[in-house]
């Protein structure tokens, strides 16, 4: 039992020092050309069929071999119609990764068509209970993934056909009428292989099929919470059919825009104005992130983002009042960088707001109201560089911020009012109000 034990562990040694080596990577490497032998030119998904197929019909391939040598070693004489039909089996599986090139279920109706008429060939030969039938019943969970789901008119007659040869094999072929005499423990050896092969493709297939289904389930769920508020997600998923539209008594939004940025973008061109405006994006949502809030939506280079939607917040103002001047510190750090002119304009307003996802195909969480057309209308009036607030914000922010008055202005829809432009935090005074000016 000792030398047992340390025979194991020189051999995992080994395995683990082999994991990385030379040898382990350029393995690695022909097993995934052989993987993707004659798919080039096809779809990623029919790609990834055809090379689930390849590695089937090598899988294929070996083990008969192995059976072949199998009943070669053990009495060629006696078991050489065998012998044959498995190298023959071992020949056409070796073909499969060729007939891709003429449509991508060659591949697959060769294996199909070639392992059928091996299996009834042996149950002819070996008689019913040998145990090779048993895997044709592997067809009714393999043929879902080598033909994949819209061929239903061609799966259906496949498994059908399969289920028919299992039972003719079954009544046809009793032990008293197989063709080879073969020992009890040759039958039962090659049952047990037979069981085990069956068992384990079908397990295979089925784990298969419930990984592309949960990889499909995360990947949606993923992209819906890049689309959607998180909590706005799960509403989704636990009613679906249910429209979502929620009043807010209170929340704040801010709109931010990238002044000057058409003209830039022109001297730019589409490719670097594309990779700064990503830039810019992602610092504001890294930001949105940090402090709680909504990205609500980009258009172009405007960026929208909400607090307290979907999710009620008492601080929701301070909240975006913080981002804005974290955002005012990105725009100063990029214009460092990259020595181009950048200033963002920023409107602030907080009031009573609805939001709800909109549209069937493409859809959005979007939000309106009084509060949100009064940020986007403080943003176009403000300057570059500078945090433009409505009266109710300066109202509730006046202990915690220091404000600079606009004075009296014309709002559209709102008429003339005072408005504010936010500085800095009130601990901060100094050195904010200088930093602003220097916008």
């Amino acid at each position: 039992m000792e030398r047992l034990s340390q025979l194991w562990i020189r051999l995992m040694t080994g395995l683990r020092s082999l994991r990385g080596s030379k040898a382990a990577r350029d393995g690695a490497r022909l097993l995934g050309r052989l993987a993707e032998a004659g798919t080039a030119g096809y779809p990623p998904e029919t790609k990834r069929r055809l090379m689930i197929l390849n590695m089937i019909a090598y899988l294929i391939a070996v083990s008969t071999l192995v059976y072949a040598l199998q009943h070669a070693f053990l009495n060629f004489a006696k078991y050489e119609p065998v012998v044959l039909i498995n190298l023959a089996l071992v020949a056409t599986m070796l073909v499969v990764p060729f007939s891709h090139r003429f449509s991508d279920i060659a591949g697959a109706m060769i294996i199909v068509v070639s392992e059928y008429i091996a299996l009834i060939s042996f149950a002819a030969l070996l008689g019913s209970s040998s145990g090779v039938h048993l895997q044709y019943f592997v067809a009714a969970a393999a043929c879902f993934v080598v033909f994949g789901l819209k061929r239903l008119w061609l799966i259906v007659p496949i498994i059908g056909f399969g289920l028919a040869l299992h039972l003719a094999a079954w009544f046809w072929f009793p032990p008293s009428k197989a063709l080879i005499a073969a020992e009890r423990e040759v039958i039962d050896s090659i049952y047990v292989q037979a069981s085990i092969t069956t068992v384990g493709l079908i397990a295979a297939s089925v784990y298969y099929a419930f990984r592309l289904a949960e990889n499909a389930k995360a990947e949606t769920d993923a992209l819906l919470r890049n689309i959607l508020p998180d909590s706005i997600v799960e509403r989704l998923k636990a009613r679906p059919s249910q429209a979502i539209a929620d009043s807010f008594p209170d929340a704040s939004i801010l709109f931010a825009d990238i002044s000057g940025f058409v003209p830039l973008a022109r001297r730019m061109g589409a490719e670097r104005t594309v990779a700064l405006l990503n830039s810019i994006v992602l610092e504001f949502d890294a930001l949105s992130e940090r402090h709680g809030v909504e990205k609500i939506k980009t258009i172009g280079d405007a960026y929208m983002v909400a607090a307290g939607v979907p999710e009620r917040i008492p601080d929701h103002l301070e909240r975006l009042a913080r981002m804005a001047l974290d955002m005012q510190v990105v725009m100063r750090q990029l214009r460092e960088q990259t020595q181009l002119d950048l200033n963002v304009r920023i409107g602030l307003a907080s009031g009573p707001v609805m939001a709800g996802v909109i549209g069937r195909q493409k859809f959005s969480y979007d939000i309106w109201g009084d509060a949100v057309n009064l940020a986007a209308r403080l943003e176009n009036l403000s300057h570059p560089g500078r945090i433009h607030i409505c009266p109710r914000c300066h109202a509730r922010l006046a202990e915690l911020f220091v404000f600079e008055s606009r004075g009296l202005i014309e709002v559209k829809g709102v008429g003339l009012q005072e408005t504010w432009f936010l500085i800095g935090p009130r601990e901060t005074t100094r050195s904010s109000g200088t930093d602003v000016a220097a916008e």
